[in-house]
């Protein structure tokens, strides 16, 4: 099948939330401004999918519902068939987003004034999460290194060794710098983790989102003893654009852990358009998902060249896994502020750096979700920012 990624859905007055905070940032912005910032994607939805929903509405009623066998199925089978293991039904916590199990997860496994770990920059809610409960964000900045990152070990190991961390949340692939941990790192990290007992929390929500010639390594994949010491967080939500739908799936391995967690935490029961939504995705989604990642490849090379010929102050750093593209625009001059007006008044709506941690000012997160022509015309506007900037 041949699918639309060309078309632009027309998300002006339907309540998304980028464009909403787009006219709060710029009440006077023009009608064809496309934001490229919060993490979902300005393409339609997967046709499987859509057409799944329709006929499931003919044919069901919106009561409460619960997960069916086919749901468990699906979502096993996806996971054995992408990512290489397969999560038992009795590992399964569903809840309606990663960041609000995030918030359950560090209220459920640490204590006011606890450490929680992350390396940074890092996605903000993680930071959120354990700073709005009382806990204290303990950051392991990562090692900038050509173009990319690298974990600074020892000094995540040092930061294990205080009594206060227990919980380490590491984003897999690492939102919103791009990487893509190795198994090699994974297993690095998981060692220090055990030996100073810190429970791992995996976001891997990107996990299906891996650009061309690049392999990911999900945690469920490692040895038992590392599995059975993390929370492993996945859902279809950036994978298909079905955020909307609510719907994230937990698999903890270790039967103590999963107990404490369903004792102590609050984790509901989704929609029924969620548990259906996730079912047809993994169930007829991967055709969609592969042409997806093409368009992607295609246009992390379209800003890559771009940049390259026509603003070589700003700098792309490597792309390996999400659709969300490292900007480093420190060449600029311009501090944190400077610099989201500068892109304001040029009206292109990204996600600043510094809202990731101090290690991300001067960087612009950039969505390659949409079609190309969208960001040809979002890279022409940046050109246009920094010939005002820098005559």
């Amino acid at each position: 099948m041949a699918y639309d990624f060309t078309t632009l859905p027309d998300r002006w007055d339907a309540g998304a939330f980028k464009y909403e905070h787009m006219k709060e940032m710029k009440p006077d912005v023009s009608r064809d401004a496309v934001p490229l910032s919060v993490a979902d994607m300005e393409f339609l939805d997967p046709p499987e999918v859509v057409a799944g929903l329709k006929d499931y509405l003919d044919h069901n009623v919106l009561g409460y519902t619960g997960p069916t066998d086919g749901y468990f199925a699906a979502v096993q089978s996806w996971m054995e068939r992408r990512h290489g293991f397969r999560p038992e039904k009795d590992w399964f916590i569903t809840s309606p987003g990663i960041v609000p199990a995030l918030y359950e997860l560090v209220k459920s496994l640490t204590e006011p004034g606890d450490g929680v770990l992350m390396l940074s920059p890092v996605y903000h809610p993680f930071r959120f999460a354990a700073q709005e409960q009382g806990r204290e964000a303990i950051f392991c900045p990562l090692i900038e290194r050509e173009r990319t990152y690298d974990i600074d070990f020892e000094r995540f190991e040092t930061l294990c060794t205080e009594p206060r961390v227990k919980l380490f949340l590491l984003c897999s692939p690492h939102n919103p710098v791009g990487r893509i941990w190795t198994r090699e790192e994974l297993l690095r990290l998981g060692d220090i983790c055990l030996a100073h007992n810190v429970i791992m929390v995996a976001d891997e929500i990107h996990g299906d989102l891996i650009l061309p010639g690049y392999t990911f390594t999900s945690v469920g994949t490692l040895p038992e003893q590392y599995v059975k010491n993390a929370i492993l967080c996945t859902a279809p939500s950036k994978t298909f654009n079905l955020a909307g739908m609510q719907c994230s799936n937990l698999f903890v391995a270790d039967d103590a852990l999963r107990d404490r967690l369903k004792k102590e935490g609050h984790y509901p029961t989704l929609t029924a358009l969620g548990y259906e939504s996730c079912r047809l995705a993994y169930t007829y989604g991967e055709p969609w998902l592969e042409a997806l990642r093409t368009v992607l490849g295609e246009n992390k090379k379209l800003v890559e060249e771009y940049l390259a010929e026509n603003i070589p102050v700003i700098k792309p750093f490597e792309l390996m896994g999400t659709y969300l593209m490292w900007l480093d625009c420190r060449g600029l001059g311009l501090d944190k502020d400077a610099l989201e007006k500068a892109m304001i008044d040029g009206e292109l709506f990204f996600d600043e750096g510094y809202i990731f941690g101090e290690e991300g000012a001067g960087f612009e997160r950039l969505n390659l979700a949409c079609p190309g022509w969208v960001l040809q015309k979002a890279l022409g506007k940046l050109a246009a920012v920094v010939r005002k900037v820098q005559p």
